[in-house]
C-alpha cells in the first residue's frame, strides 16, 4: 500500500449505503443536499472585511461558489484536483491501470488527498493574497488572528462541499459538482431575467433583463431594448441548441444471446462525455482569472491586470470573453475585441475536446470498457460472435469521433453564448441545461428500474 493510500484512510469520507437505495431515498438525499448548499451559500464568513473577489460573480457561478460566503471555494478544489490527476494520467507520468480494481482504488485515494491539499492551499491563498481579507485598521495580532479564522472557515466550508458531493454521488442522483453548478447558474439566470430591484452599477435600471426591456420600451431607449432582447434570445437559443445536441446519438443494435427475437439499442450520445470537459476547461480559465486578480492585489500582476473588474491585459484578458453583439449595438467594436473573441473561442473548443479525450480514458468510457459492460449484461451485436475484441472494434468506429466532436461542440456552444452576452456566462447556461437534462435521464432511469426490477441488471443498475 502506497503512502498516499495510507494517508487517504485518515481523510473523512462519505460511506456508501449498505444496500441498494430506492428512487424516493435517492431523491430525498439529493434534495437535502441541495437545500444545505443554498443555506451555506448565504452564510457570510465571520470577520470578513474586504472581498476583492466579489467583482467576479460570474466566475463564482461556474465554480459553484459565492465569494464571501462559507463556501467561497466552491467546487474549485475538486475540479482542480481532477484536472491535475487527468493531466498526470494522460501524459503517462502517473502510471495507474484504471481498468483494474487496484488501479481505481489507488486513483481514488490520490484524488482524496489532492482535493484536501487544494482545499487547504486555496483557502490560504485566498486570504493571504488579499482576495478575502479581514477589515483594515486592526492591530497586527488581531489581524493575523482574523486571517487564521477566515482560513479555518474556508477549509471547513470547502471540505463540506467535498462531503456533500460524496453524499450526492453515493446516496443521490448524479454528482454534487454538477448539481451545485446547476443550482448556482439557475439562481443567477432567474435573478438576471426577472429581478425588479435596481442595479448596483446603475440605480436607474432594474437588474432583470425583462423588467429592463419593459422600461426601455416605455422610455424609447432603443439601444437598451436591443441589448436586453439579445441577452434573452441568446439564453433561449443556447438552451434550445443544448437540448437538441443532447438528443443526438448513435444507436447500436444489441440482442440478448439467449433470447431470440428480443433486443435493444445501445445509445452513444453525440455529446459523449456530456458536460465534464467544459466544466474542466471553464474551471481552469476561471482559476486563471482568479489567480490573476489575487496576484495583482499582491502587487505581482504576472497573469495580467484588471480595470473595474474586467480583464485588461495579459493572459487573463485572452481567457475572458468580450460581448461582441453588445459592442456592435453600442458601436464600440474594435479589431482587438474580434481577435480576443477568436482566441477565447479557440481555447474553449480545443480545451473541451482535449479534456473530453482525457475523461474517456480515466472514466471507463473507452470502447474497451463499454464492450465489457455490454457483454457482462448478456448482450451482443446480432450477426457477430460473442467476443469483446469484435465488439470493441465496432465501438472504436464511433467513440473516438464522438469524443472529440462532442467535446468541441460543447465548447462552441459555450463560446457562442458568452460572445452574445447571455443572462449568465455561456458556459454556465450550457452546463445548467446539460446537468438538468442528465439529471432528468438519471431520475427517469432509476424510476423505471424501481418499477421494473428486471431492467436493473440489463441496464447495469446493480453496479
Amino acid at each position: 500500500m502506497s503512502l498516499i493510500q495510507k494517508l487517504s484512510k485518515y481523510i473523512p469520507d462519505v460511506a456508501g449505503p449498505s444496500k441498494k437505495l430506492g428512487f424516493n431515498q435517492k431523491l430525498k438525499w439529493t434534495g437535502i443536499t441541495l437545500l444545505l448548499y443554498y443555506i451555506l451559500l448565504h452564510i457570510p464568513l465571520y470577520g470578513l472585511g474586504q472581498n476583492a473577489l466579489s467583482q467576479f460573480k460570474s466566475l463564482s457561478t461556474i465554480l459553484g461558489a459565492s465569494f464571501g460566503s462559507l463556501i467561497s471555494l466552491g467546487i474549485g478544489p475538486i475540479v482542480t484536483a481532477s484536472i491535475v490527476l487527468q493531466l498526470l494520467s494522460g501524459s503517462g507520468i502517473l502510471k495507474i491501470d484504471l481498468t483494474k480494481t487496484e488501479g481505481r482504488a489507488a486513483f481514488q485515494s490520490m484524488q482524496k488527498v489532492f482535493i484536501l491539499l487544494f482545499v487547504v492551499f486555496e483557502a490560504i491563498v485566498y486570504v493571504m493574497m488579499g482576495g478575502l481579507a479581514p477589515a483594515t485598521g486592526l492591530a497586527p495580532g488581531a489581524y493575523g488572528f482574523m486571517q487564521l479564522m477566515l482560513i479555518i472557515q474556508l477549509i471547513v466550508g470547502g471540505y463540506m462541499i467535498v462531503l456533500m458531493d460524496g453524499v450526492v454521488q453515493k446516496w443521490g442522483f448524479g454528482s454534487g459538482v454538477s448539481l451545485f453548478i446547476a443550482a448556482g447558474v439557475s439562481r443567477e439566470i432567474f435573478i438576471a431575467a426577472f429581478s425588479p430591484f435596481p442595479s448596483p452599477l446603475n440605480p436607474d435600471v432594474p437588474v432583470g433583463r425583462i423588467p429592463y426591456l419593459v422600461q426601455a420600451l416605455g422610455t424609447g431607449d432603443v439601444t437598451g431594448a436591443m441589448a436586453a432582447i439579445v441577452a434573452i434570445v441568446a439564453t433561449i437559443g443556447v438552451f434550445a441548441l443544448s437540448v437538441y445536441g443532447q438528443s443526438m446519438k448513435v444507436e447500436i443494435p444489441l440482442s440478448f444471446g439467449r433470447i431470440r427475437g428480443h433486443g435493444i439499442r445501445w445509445p452513444l450520445k453525440f455529446m459523449y462525455t456530456s458536460n465534464i470537459p467544459v466544466i474542466l476547461i471553464a474551471a481552469l480559465m476561471a482559476n486563471i482569472q482568479l489567480w490573476g486578480r489575487l496576484l495583482e492585489s499582491w502587487g505581482k500582476p504576472l497573469l495580467g491586470t484588471f480595470q473595474n473588474g474586467i480583464a485588461a491585459s495579459g493572459l487573463v484578458k485572452w481567457v475572458d470573453s468580450p460581448s461582441i453583439v453588445l459592442s456592435l449595438i453600442n458601436k464600440t467594436m474594435t479589431s482587438e475585441m474580434v481577435l480576443q473573441a477568436i482566441v477565447y473561442s479557440f481555447l474553449l473548443i480545443a480545451g473541451s475536446a482535449f479534456f473530453s479525450v482525457l475523461w474517456v480514458k480515466t472514466a471507463n468510457m473507452s470502447a474497451e470498457s463499454q464492450a465489457k459492460q455490454i457483454l457482462s449484461s448478456g448482450m451482443q451485436i446480432p450477426g457477430f460472435r460473442r467476443d469483446p475484441r469484435v465488439l470493441e472494434s465496432i465501438l472504436n468506429r464511433y467513440i473516438p469521433g464522438l469524443t472529440v466532436m462532442g467535446g468541441a461542440l460543447v465548447g462552441l456552444l459555450a463560446a457562442f453564448a458568452d460572445l452574445l452576452g447571455a443572462l449568465s456566462r455561456g458556459t454556465g447556461i450550457l452546463l445548467a441545461v446539460m446537468i438538468v437534462y442528465k439529471l432528468y435521464e438519471d431520475i427517469s432511469r432509476e424510476h423505471a428500474m424501481d418499477l421494473h426490477p428486471a431492467l436493473r441488471k440489463m441496464m447495469g443498475g446493480d453496479k
